[in-house]
């Protein structure tokens, strides 16, 4: 989805010492409601006066605006900039701004928020989310008061008054991090097969997986047999690739996962990436969001509580095929109704007429955005750009990106029946679902 960057420049003639701080205003905390999709978290920012969606971020350090849709935003002080990180291309190009008014609900409100702008038409996320959403949010978030995220509510509350942030954590498990180049770090024991090895691991809840390990940077490894070669997701320079398999254990303490699904990414994909020292990889969303998770940034903690999300198990997404919303179209939407038409004279009888009207509704629309070689998918027929009409008899334009995927992470052996035009073409395919990269002894 293409969108148009909509930037009026407000040069402002005034020397401030720029802290690029959000505080509360007034209370003893701050309640944001947020939304859950594949693992990530999307929350409302105005950023001087323009309504936006951000996704919150722990993996990266600055404010970032990627797409603005047709929204128009003053920005100010612009001046041209470079962004490098995940992905194998070179770095891009874009520009910084300072001194701009950023508010989250009414009283969490940085005065002098700096932002940084991405205007590569390719880097924008919507289309796979679902929804619109304009850049990400990250270390100036978490660095001056401590956060809880309720995954199960929904809700991140931010705490002015610690005496009570520390009794609503009285019950959680305690962790100490460091928050190394705006980012925060926590050793856990990774077990690829039977021996449990210390990782320094990026807690990263902007990456929508369990774990992630970086094959170079680890001595001796090893794949687990079997793998998968896959798309993993895509970065500021470029897509993302490496492997898929599970490991026989993850550990946070006395927490325990069984055999997680792990990416690796490959060298090529890794290789603008400026690491923190000994970093092994990342903890991701499909982790943190089995737990009511606490970032204390100021005093290197991190808390965790157990929720109704633990013991879920790691489903892959077994189609073989990622999707995109390709946008909305206006569909018809069909409305019966009764109207009374006459009553007898007893009373005890009535004859009602039926009537038929439509309304006009958007709805969206759906496409493959790339299939998986020899996935049940792939083998069934199905390819890139086929549109979605229907998924076992369901239209598709009735559904949600996030739900779509849900499907496909269902169950092994499920079947799965889709409907879609191809250059003009109704086709119909079937296929079951099937794990490729179930854990071996």
């Amino acid at each position: 989805m293409k969108f148009r960057f909509l930037i009026s420049i407000l040069f402002l003639c005034i020397l401030v010492n720029a802290q690029n701080n959000f505080e509360i205003k007034n209370g003893s905390k701050i309640v944001i409601p947020f939304k859950l999709i594949n693992n990530l978290i999307f929350i409302p920012i105005n950023i001087n006066g323009a309504e936006l969606t951000f996704m919150l971020d722990t993996g990266v350090t600055e404010n970032t605006i990627f797409s603005l849709e047709d929204k128009e935003i003053m920005l100010s002080q612009l001046e041209k900039t470079k962004f490098s990180g995940l992905g194998g291309n070179r770095s891009i190009e874009g520009y910084k701004s300072n001194l701009n008014i950023g508010r989250i609900g009414k009283n969490f409100v940085n005065d002098s928020l700096m932002v940084y702008i991405i205007q590569d038409e390719e880097f924008n996320i919507s289309s796979h989310i679902g929804i619109p959403v304009n850049g990400f949010m990250g270390y100036h978030f978490f660095k001056d008061y401590p956060v809880i995220i309720d995954y199960a509510s929904k809700k991140i509350t931010v705490y002015k008054d610690r005496a009570l942030f520390e009794k609503k954590i009285k019950k959680f498990d305690d962790f100490t991090i460091s928050v190394e180049k705006s980012k925060p770090y926590i050793y856990a024991d990774v077990e690829m097969t039977s021996n449990k090895k210390a990782s320094k691991l990026l807690i990263d809840i902007g990456n929508s997986d369990a774990i992630w390990l970086f094959p170079t940077l680890i001595k001796d490894f090893v794949y687990n047999r079997p793998n998968i070669e896959d798309f993993l997701g895509r970065g500021f320079n470029g897509d993302i690739f490496g492997k898929r398999s599970r490991i026989h254990g993850f550990y946070l303490g006395d927490f325990k996962f069984e055999k997680p699904l792990t990416a690796m990414p490959d060298e090529f994909s890794i290789q603008h990436l400026n690491l923190a020292q000994d970093r092994k990889g990342s903890v991701g969303g499909e982790i943190m969001r089995r737990f009511t998770v606490a970032f204390d940034y100021p005093n290197g903690k991190l808390y965790l509580k157990k929720n109704k999300n633990y013991n879920d198990p790691f489903h892959f997404n077994m189609s073989g095929l990622d999707f995109k919303q390709d946008g909305l179209q206006w569909e018809k939407d069909y409305l019966t109704f009764k109207t009374l038409n006459e009553k007898s004279t007893s009373g005890d009888i009535q004859t009602y007429n039926s009537n038929v009207q439509y309304k006009f509704v958007l709805k969206p629309l759906f496409s493959i955005a790339g299939v998986r070689r020899d996935s049940p998918a792939y083998k069934a027929g199905l390819r890139k750009d086929d549109s979605l009409i229907s998924i076992n008899g369901k239209k598709t334009s009735e559904m949600t990106l996030n739900k779509i995927m849900e499907i496909m992470k269902t169950e092994e052996g499920k079947t799965i029946n889709m409907t879609v035009n191809r250059k003009g073409l109704e086709l119909k395919f079937s296929f079951e679902l099937e794990d490729p990269i179930p854990y071996q002894d």
